[in-house]
Parts: structure tokens; C-alpha cells; sequence
């Protein structure tokens, strides 16, 4: 059994053992000692423990280990066959594509930077692609196919890295699409975003929504934001995920990850869980119902950090999505809810850069002042687009206006912002103008870097 002190330390304080103080000082007392003493012995001396809570914490890291070495070993396969789908799966890596699509009746195709791109080669037969999806499904994988006619799963390649899986039969047979992951997750300034976002993983309480279509780097925003607060604090994350993506190993923060089918029945199951396992960050994929919205708000308002992601297209449509989900009779509660849970949303979009090399995030972000909890409070959404409008100094921006950013840096195309943009008559070839002064840093640092490989 591992007696790292460190780990127990961090154990003893998230179960309140001890103080941070009493930490510190038995560690600085072992080191003046030469470390002689085990770290136990001397919080039981100092009187800070009794024998019997030390053995009760020495099993909780014991367990804690144990989740961490069956966490660390995927669902899927740990040693992948180095078959003709490895093959294909390492040279999507290696080409930095986001996804690779295996269709019964079409050529291999991979998606880099947006862009749908067949390989040279004959059309997939239905057998050969069943063959190819065969390499890396389980018996219960291909059951579940068969039977209900998809299935979700996480497959770890040795020596390439991680991919999220669906597989699916369609009309001509088995499809399969494959996302690349990378194997760390990402930090702010390895996607290129606004370094200034850090500052939404400092919230104690509340909801946090990264929002945004299909492929629009959700999850990889999302990712990036937990890993702040694995660095920087000392509190217990739980994450429910579908499938389990960017793995994050415990440093400051005890981490525990749970995987939608493998080890929990659902999201609002694991939801639920989650409020009795003394959590202070729970970390959602996806809202996906009526059920999970509502326990996410309720964690939020118990006094959790509550990170999650939803398919919506702007901050106002956000809200608008989260309670216009609950019956018309519970709405108006669900707004009060909302108006004191919520502190900020970003939309984004991965926009292809002028030079071809990669893609960058524009952001809408709404951040919920007092101004924009009254309005919501008051069923006044309508009104949200104005406080955007001049919530610069506070870091609130229009999709349109991240575009005009952009675009002025010479970092993406005119004809690239209108295809993204709400209102693409702005870059119709007049000169753009900005729609805050205060926009100008955050475009810059979005500059720096290109977006990898998104996972969401």
C-alpha cells in the first residue's frame, strides 16, 4: 500500500481530518525530523487524529486507489489490435483530422479542419466495413449494436492515443465514426482561447455552460476549464460523461470520472448520485433532458460548481432552451432558479483561419450580472441582446463582434466570418466595424495558437 503523504494529505483535508494549517505544520515537523516518522504518527501524537479515523482514512485511500487504477484501464480493449482500422486510426492522428468516418458503400474519409476528405481507395463493402468495426468492439459492444442499433464507447489505441466511438447500422450496413482525443487534456492557450477564461473556473458555485453546435469544440473548451481547477484547487470533481473523453489524473484535486452505460445508467442517475458523494465540482458532458437540467440546476444552487455542455446556437437561446424544457406551470420557478444559479455561458464556433492552418474559436459570451439575472428573473429575454451589446467592459461580446475581431487581425476571412456569423450581411464587404473597444485582447490572444482537434 502506497503512503504518499501527499495524497493522504490531500484525503485528510477533503474529508476535514485535519486543517490546513495542522498539514503544513506536521509536514514541515516530518522534515525536520528527517522523515523518521510516518506522516500518521504524527497527527496522531500531535493529537489532531485518533488511531481509529487514521485507519478509516488510510482504507478511503486504498478505494481511492483502487477507482484510480480501474479508471486508468479503459472500458474498451487496452491492447488494440494492430489491424487495418489501427492503421487507420493512427494515420488520422498523425494527419491531425478530427474525425475518421468508416461508411458502408464510400471510401474512407477523414474530416481535417472542417473539411470532408475522401482517401484514395475503392468504396467500403458492407463486409469490409463490419471487418474494420470488428477490431475494436467488444461482444457486449456488438450485441448492443445488434440489438438497439448503435452504441457509444471510448477506444484507447496503444501508442496513438484516445478516440470516441459510435457505431451504427444504417441502410448498407455498419458505420463507424471515430473522434480523435488528445491524450493530456488541453489547456486555454494550447486551443487558442481567450486566456481570460480561466477566470470562470473560480467560481465556487453556480452554472458554468459551454454551448455551441456539433463539432464546435465544446468539450475540448470544457476540458480545458477542469483542468484549471485540477491545478489550481483543492476540492473533490466528479464527472459524468457519455463516453468518458479526455482522462484527468488527480494532481491538487481528487478527480473521479463516471462513464454514462459502463458505470452509471444515466445522466440524471449519476446526477443524483453525485449530490450524496460530497462533491464540490460536477462536471456534466451534456444536458440532455428535463431530468438532468433540473438536477443540474439544483447542484448549482446547493452550492456546487456545476461545468456542463448544450447544443444551442447563442447565450440567449441557452436560456431560453433551459426553460422552455420544463412545463409552462413550473416556469416561473425555473427562471428564479436560473437567474441565481447561472454565471456565465459561451457559445462558440471553430472558424477556418486565412492561412489555412487550422481553425480558431470565435466566443459569444454572456456573463450573468445583476442586469441579467433581473431580466431573466423577469421573463424579459428578449432584452439580453441589449445588456450584450454593452457588457464589454465585463467581458460579455456578440458572436458577430468576436467575427469583427477576427477578422480585423487578419486571422480569419470575411466570407469565413458571414458563414458563421448571426447577421452575415456585417461582412458583405463593407469595412467591419468592432462592437466593443474591449474586444481587441481577447482576439489577439485567440490569435496566437490554432484549435487542434476538437472532441465536442
Amino acid at each position: 500500500m502506497s503512503t504518499d503523504a501527499s495524497l493522504l494529505g490531500r484525503l485528510a483535508l477533503h474529508y476535514k481530518l485535519l486543517t490546513r494549517d495542522q498539514l503544513v505544520e506536521s509536514l514541515q515537523q516530518q522534515e525536520r525530523e528527517g522523515h523518521r516518522r510516518k506522516i500518521g504518527d504524527i497527527w496522531v501524537e500531535n493529537g489532531w487524529m485518533t488511531p481509529q479515523r487514521f485507519d478509516q482514512l488510510l482504507r478511503a485511500q486504498r478505494e481511492y486507489e483502487e477507482r484510480q487504477r480501474t479508471q486508468a484501464a479503459p472500458v474498451e480493449p487496452a491492447a488494440a489490435p494492430r489491424g487495418a482500422l489501427a492503421q487507420l486510426l493512427a494515420f488520422a492522428a498523425e494527419q491531425r483530422a478530427s474525425d475518421l468516418h468508416l461508411h458502408a458503400g464510400l471510401p474512407v474519409r477523414l474530416r481535417i479542419h472542417g473539411d470532408f476528405r475522401p482517401l484514395p481507395g475503392a468504396p467500403l463493402s458492407a463486409d469490409e466495413t463490419r471487418q474494420l468495426l470488428a477490431e475494436v468492439l467488444t461482444p457486449a459492444q456488438r450485441e448492443t449494436v445488434e440489438r438497439h442499433g448503435q452504441v457509444d464507447f471510448a477506444y484507447t489505441l496503444a501508442g496513438v492515443g484516445r478516440f470516441r466511438a459510435n457505431v451504427y447500422r444504417q441502410q448498407r450496413g455498419w458505420d463507424g465514426v471515430f473522434r480523435v482525443i488528445p491524450a493530456e487534456p488541453p489547456s486555454l492557450s494550447d486551443l487558442g482561447l481567450p486566456l481570460d477564461l480561466a477566470r470562470f473556473a473560480n467560481f465556487h458555485q453556480g452554472l458554468v455552460l459551454i454551448t455551441g453546435p456539433t463539432g464546435s469544440g465544446k468539450s475540448s473548451t470544457l476540458a480545458a476549464l477542469v483542468r484549471i481547477v485540477n491545478e489550481e484547487r483543492r476540492d473533490h470533481i466528479i464527472t459524468i460523461e457519455d463516453p468518458v473523453e479526455f482522462v484527468h489524473r488527480s494532481q491538487r484535486c481528487v478527480v473521479n470520472q463516471r462513464q454514462v452505460g459502463a458505470h452509471t445508467k444515466s445522466f440524471s442517475r449519476a446526477l443524483r448520485a453525485a449530490l450524496r458523494e460530497d462533491p464540490d465540482v460536477i462536471v456534466v458532458g451534456e444536458l440532455r433532458d428535463l431530468e438532468t437540467i433540473s438536477l443540474a440546476l439544483t447542484a448549482a444552487e446547493t452550492g456546487h460548481l456545476v461545468l456542463a455542455t448544450l447544443h444551442t446556437q447563442n447565450a440567449i437561446n441557452t436560456v431560453n432552451r433551459i426553460i422552455g424544457v420544463f412545463p409552462a406551470e413550473q416556469q416561473s420557478q425555473i427562471r428564479t432558479m436560473v437567474s441565481e444559479s447561472l454565471r456565465v455561458i459561451t457559445s462558440q464556433r471553430l472558424v477556418l483561419r486565412a492561412d489555412g492552418r487550422g481553425r480558431v474559436a470565435a466566443l459569444e459570451i454572456m456573463v450573468a450580472n445583476k442586469a441579467v439575472s433581473n431580466l431573466i428573473r423577469e421573463n424579459k429575454n428578449f432584452q439580453l441582446r441589449s445588456v450584450l451589446q454593452t457588457g464589454g467592459a465585463q467581458g460579455m461580446r456578440f458572436l458577430d463582434h468576436s467575427l469583427d475581431e477576427l477578422v480585423k487581425a487578419g486571422t480569419i476571412r470575411r466570407e469565413e466570418a458571414a458563414r458563421h456569423a448571426e447577421d452575415p450581411k456585417r461582412f458583405s464587404g463593407r469595412p467591419v466595424t468592432s462592437g466593443s473597444g474591449s474586444l481587441n485582447v481577447a482576439a489577439a490572444a485567440a490569435s496566437v495558437a490554432p484549435m487542434p482537434r476538437p472532441a465536442g
